[in-house]
């Protein structure tokens, strides 16, 4: 095994100097780093972890906090997670996730180990139960998500209000009059997750403003749920020309069963969902979207805690990215 007593006899110069240069605690010159940084890489050394934690009080690690919940889309959120972990590589950094439903006692017992430098949390609700730990960690935290009361926190997250209003700005523009919202299981909104209540909020104030019948209905991932929220929406509302749908694990279902109903997308209804680009294009009918960005979403919440342990936590930000719709043809003008 190659060691930093290696590298420093291949570049000439003292093993401290070779700390100094992985660690960047001294300023050493450009000549000098260059040198040891070329024996780096012809030795093929590979700092101790253990060692580099120790030197630095830093783990090189970045926790994702994302309890597994079953109603959670876990492909979905395994898109995340693969974003923070290309982004974290590059900044040196690996990535613990972390599924168990733990609350605030996860959270501190998390940051009490010391095992990672910063933390990422997901499935964010609204009234957030644990703000109060959050905001005490001695660490830095982002959150993909954006609770009511943000004073004091990191946050990025898609504007889900924006979306649900671009929802409906993009189906009024081609006709439709009356369009009906699939969402996400009830037990999302229940729990007062943070993006399913401001996709909602969006959606009905666009449709207000607009003069739109609009209509939501919740529905649990499964083919059966989703055949009973059609029923409902066909019979309470048989005018509806334009669906929306906000839960990516229904979509294929989706498809199908209107298919078997004798309904043609988009001549006779336009299908509009909230996704990954990915899922958005894997099906018969490639689908309208709005884009779900989970690539960047994940790695700027990586970016966004690196920042705060280069510079201090007392960096609080919210970032909203705008909703990006992508017209595949599934949405069209209403037929009379």
């Amino acid at each position: 095994m190659v060691t930093i007593a290696d590298v420093a006899r291949a570049a000439g110069v003292s093993p401290s100097t070779v700390s100094y240069v992985l660690s960047g605690k001294r300023p050493i010159s450009d000549e000098v780093r260059r040198r040891v940084q070329r024996s780096i890489q012809k030795l093929g050394y590979h700092p101790n972890a253990g060692a580099r934690a120790l030197a630095s009080s830093r783990s090189n690690v970045l926790a994702v906090v994302i309890p597994l919940r079953t109603d959670l889309n876990v492909p979905v959120v395994m898109q995340f997670v693969a974003a923070a972990v290309t982004e974290a590589r590059q900044h040196d950094h690996d990535v613990l996730l972390l599924t168990k439903d733990e609350g605030s006692d996860g959270l501190r017992r998390v940051a009490a180990s010391s095992i990672a430098d910063a933390l990422i949390v997901m499935d964010v609700e609204a009234d957030e139960p644990r703000l109060p730990v959050l905001r005490a960690l001695d660490r830095p935290v982002v959150l993909i998500g954006v609770p009511d009361e943000t004073g004091g926190l990191t946050c990025v997250d898609l504007d889900f209000t924006a979306a649900g209003s671009a929802c409906v700005t993009h189906l009024a523009e081609l006709g439709h009059r009356e369009i009906a919202l699939i969402g996400p299981s009830p037990a999302v909104y229940k729990r007062g997750t943070s993006y399913a209540g401001r996709f909602l909020r969006g959606f009905r104030q666009a449709a207000s403003k607009r003069k739109i019948r609009a209509s939501s209905f919740p529905c649990p991932p499964s083919y059966d749920e989703l055949r009973n929220r059609l029923d409902e929406v066909f019979t309470r509302h048989p005018g509806v020309t334009g669906l929306v749908v906000h839960n990516e694990a229904i979509l294929g279902s989706l498809l199908s069963e209107l298919s078997r109903r004798g309904k043609q997308v988009p001549r006779d209804i336009s299908v509009l969902a909230v996704c990954p680009e990915d899922m958005a294009e894997a099906h018969a009918v490639p689908l309208t979207s709005i884009a779900l960005p989970t690539a960047e979403l994940g790695g700027l919440a990586v970016e966004m805690a690196m920042r705060q342990l280069d510079g201090g936590a007392d960096q609080s930000e919210v970032r909203l990215l705008s909703p990006k719709l992508i017209d595949r043809g599934s949405t069209g003008p209403v037929v009379a």
